[in-house]
C-alpha cells in the first residue's frame, strides 16, 4: 500500500485505518466488513498466526478457516496492482449484518516496514511485531488516523505505552452496557391509573382476567414483559397483546401460596412469581432468566418441567446441558458414556433433584416420579453433540448461558422442533469464557434479539433465597 494511493481515497479526518488483531478475526470472522467506510490493514504476521490457529474443531479454527474463505474469496482473480491499492470490501459477505454498506478498502502488508520498537518492548514476539507495524504505518501516513483493534487488553496497554491508539473491539456487542438489558418487569408509577384508566376495559375468559388500557406508557413496553403497582395488594400483570398505543394485560397467576405451587415448590417474591409464569405458559416457547447464585433459578426451571413432563405431558422429557468450564484447575479426561462424563457438571441438578424429591407436596409418588426421572425423564446432554440435532416435545435446559458465544447460543435454539420449550438461565456477571464480556455473552444476545417477539419472555431475579449467610456473603465478599 502506497502513500499517494491512500491520499488519492481519503480525505484528511474522514476515514481511518484500522489495523487488526489475529484474534479479532478469531473471534468475529466478518471483522473485516464492519468497519463502513473505514479502510483495514492485515500486516504478515497476523495472516501467519491464522494459518497457525487453522487446524482443530474448536470455534477459533472454525472462525479461522472461515476469514481464510472470505480472503480467498475478496483476492479471486485480483492482480498484484489491485492487491497493492487495496482490495474493496462488499457488504454482502458479511451477512448484511454491517450498519452501512463496506466502501473501505482491505490492505496487506505487501513491503517490508522498518521501525526501531521503543527499548521498553524488547524481544521478536507477535504482538511487538503488530506494534512495530503499526507504528510504521502511523511515520507513514501521517494524513490518517491509524487505529490498532485487538481483543488483548495487554496489547492494548502495550500500544498505550508506545504512543500507539488502540481501541476494542466492538461490533460483537448485543447492547452498548450491560446495564441497560431490560429486567423484564416495571414498576407502574403511583399517577398511571389517573393517566390510564379513563378508557380502560375490563373482561374476563374462564379464570383469566385481562385488561385493556391505552396511554403514553404503553409505548415502551414489550410483549411479555410484566407490570406491577409496588403498593401491597397491587396489580401484576403481563402484557399480552400491543397494538400502537394500546396494550392488553392478563393478571398473573400467583405460585406464591402453599396451594399454588409447582412441583411443591412456591414463589418467595415477585420476580420468582414473573419466572414460573413464563415457565408454565405454553405459549412462551424461549425463555431467559438471568440472576447471580441463589435467585433460584435452577430450581424454578426444573419444578417446572417436572410438572409439565409428568402432569401435564406437555413434553417427552426435559433434556438439560451447559458449557464444561471448570472453576478451578482441570481434573483431565473423565471416563464412561456422555451422561456419565457430564454427571460431575450438574451438581446444580442434582442437588436441587434432592430439594424436589424431598417436598411434602408432591406426595409419595410425586418422589417416587422424581427418583424415576433421574435415570430415565431427565437427559444430560452435551453442547458438543448438539449440531444437527432435531428436539421434539422436549424441554430443554441450559444452564451457565452466559458463557456461550451469540454463534453457539444460535446453533443450540435452532435445535429446538416442534413442541419443544427452551430456558436459557445464567449471571452475565459471572463469565469464565475468554473474551466474551457482559455485552457480548450469546445469553446477552439472545435476551436483547428476542426482546419484542410474542412467544418468548425474559426475566430477571434479584434477591436471593439460600440462606442468611449466603446472602450476607454476596453482599461483603
Amino acid at each position: 500500500m502506497t502513500r499517494t494511493t491512500t491520499k488519492r481515497r481519503r480525505s484528511t479526518r474522514e476515514r481511518r485505518l484500522f489495523v487488526l488483531d489475529t484474534n479479532v478475526l478469531m473471534h468475529d470472522p466478518a471483522a473485516i466488513f464492519r468497519f463502513e467506510e473505514h479502510d483495514i490493514y492485515l500486516p504478515m504476521v497476523v495472516l501467519e498466526e491464522l494459518d497457525a490457529h487453522k487446524k482443530g474443531m474448536s470455534e477459533a479454527s472454525r472462525n479461522v478457516r472461515q476469514v481464510s474463505r472470505f480472503l480467498d474469496d475478496l483476492m479471486r482473480d485480483a492482480t498484484r496492482e489491485q492487491i497493492e491499492s487495496g482490495l474493496p470490501l462488499p457488504n454482502h459477505m458479511s451477512g448484511n449484518h454491517g450498519k452501512k454498506a463496506s466502501s473501505g478498502r482491505l490492505f496487506f502488508q505487501t513491503q517490508q516496514l522498518s521501525i526501531q520498537l521503543p527499548e521498553n518492548l524488547p524481544g521478536q514476539g507477535n504482538d511487538n511485531a503488530i506494534l512495530a507495524q503499526t507504528l510504521a504505518l502511523q511515520a507513514l501516513h501521517a494524513d490518517a488516523r491509524v487505529v490498532l483493534v485487538s481483543k488483548d487488553i495487554n496489547l492494548r496497554i502495550k500500544a498505550a505505552v508506545v504512543g500507539v491508539h488502540a481501541e476494542d473491539y466492538f461490533s460483537d456487542r448485543a447492547i452498548e452496557d450491560a446495564d441497560v438489558l431490560s429486567p423484564g418487569h416495571e414498576a407502574l408509577p403511583a399517577d398511571f391509573w389517573e393517566r390510564h384508566g379513563k378508557n380502560m376495559r375490563s373482561w374476563k375468559e374462564g379464570t383469566r382476567t385481562f385488561y385493556e388500557i391505552a396511554g403514553p406508557a404503553v409505548g415502551k413496553w414489550i410483549p411479555n414483559q410484566f407490570v406491577y403497582e409496588e403498593r401491597e395488594g397491587g396489580i401484576e400483570a403481563i402484557v399480552r397483546k400491543l397494538q400502537g398505543n394500546t396494550a392488553t394485560l392478563e393478571i398473573v397467576r400467583d405460585f406464591r401460596g402453599d396451594k399454588h405451587g409447582v412441583w411443591g415448590i412456591c414463589a418467595r417474591n415477585r420476580e420468582q412469581n414473573f419466572a414460573l409464569n413464563l415457565l408454565m405458559d405454553p405459549e412462551v416457547d424461549f425463555v431467559t432468566i438471568l440472576g447471580p447464585a441463589g435467585t433460584g433459578k435452577t430450581l424454578l426451571t426444573l419444578a417446572a418441567g417436572l410438572v409439565q413432563t409428568l402432569e401435564h405431558n406437555r413434553y417427552a422429557e426435559i433434556i438439560m446441558t451447559r458449557v464444561t468450564i471448570p472453576l478451578g484447575e482441570d481434573i483431565g479426561f473423565l471416563p464412561g458414556t456422555e451422561e456419565e462424563k457430564m454427571e460431575p457438571w450438574m451438581g446444580a441438578l442434582m442437588d436441587n433433584l434432592e430439594v424436589l424429591t424431598q417436598s411434602s407436596d408432591g406426595g409419595s409418588w410425586g418422589r417416587a416420579a422424581t427418583n424415576d426421572l433421574l435415570r430415565n425423564r431427565i437427559k444430560i446432554r452435551s453442547l458438543n453433540f448438539m449440531r444437527g440435532r432435531t428436539f421434539l416435545n422436549r424441554y430443554v435446559i441450559l444452564d451457565e448461558a452466559q458463557n456461550l458465544t451469540p454463534k453457539q447460543m444460535k446453533a443450540l435454539v435452532t435445535r429446538a422442533g416442534p413442541g419443544t420449550k427452551i430456558v436459557c438461565l445464567g449471571n452475565i456477571a459471572q463469565i469464565d469464557t475468554p473474551y466474551l464480556t457482559e455485552t457480548t455473552s450469546g445469553l446477552t444476545f439472545v435476551v436483547s434479539r428476542f426482546q419484542g417477539w410474542g412467544h418468548s419472555g425474559h426475566v430477571t431475579l434479584v434477591r436471593g433465597e439460600r440462606s442468611r449467610l449466603a446472602d450476607y456473603a454476596s453482599e461483603t465478599l
